[in-house]
């Protein structure tokens, strides 16, 4: 959801695509410089945003999962309150904020759910896929294509939200995040093995 608004204010540029804005960046390199520096802008965002939220995480321990819902709430708190104030510049706290999302979910302290991009989530698909056609689980194609349609429907939820209120749909953001933060919270921290997590 919050890609799809970035992306619509931007005029093609994302907030959490960032191999779109690699590509946005070299185009731009060879024919408009200002796009090349307004996506290298957003990628920078990004990694200091996956940057910070790893270091939270390693800080949080066992509430990792908390300590990078906090974060991306604050940074998405920060950019609705600044929605139509700032012009452009609050998309990069969108992207920062999408980058440390990214830190939610880990095995042995990697990403094992890239929640802002798909195509390895596609690429699993296709393979399990063809794994169930040969013999495989009948149904482990099933999580990656959930996984790919949820992105896919807050997208389409962005795009609608950001045709009736613009960047104050960030406020919609901010709730989900505030429920999921809360939810986690209710859960409590994370078991001690954490490899599943």
């Amino acid at each position: 959801m919050v890609d799809a608004l970035g992306l619509l204010k931007l005029g093609g540029l994302f907030v959490s695509f960032m191999s779109g804005n690699s590509t946005r960046m070299a185009v731009g390199i060879a024919t408009e410089p200002t796009l090349a520096w307004a996506a290298a802008g957003l990628i920078g965002a990004f990694v200091g945003g996956v940057f910070v939220g790893a270091l939270l995480a390693r800080m949080a321990g066992r509430w990792r999962k908390q300590a990078v819902l906090t974060l991306v709430l604050a940074l998405l708190t920060i950019a609705a309150s600044l929605a139509g104030s700032v012009g452009d510049g609050l998309t990069l706290l969108m992207a920062a904020a999408m980058g440390a999302v990214n830190n939610m979910f880990q095995r042995d302290g990697e990403v094992s759910i890239g929640v802002t991009y798909m195509t390895g989530a596609l690429v699993k698909l296709g393979q399990a896929l063809a794994s169930a056609v040969t013999g495989g689980p009948a149904f482990g194609w099933l999580p990656h294509l959930l996984l790919w349609l949820g992105l896919v429907a807050g997208a389409v939820a962005g795009a609608v939200l950001f045709g009736r209120m613009d960047l104050g749909a960030l406020w919609v953001a901010c709730s989900w995040c505030l429920l999921l933060l809360a939810w986690s919270l209710w859960l409590g921290p994370l078991p001690r093995t954490d490899r599943l997590a």
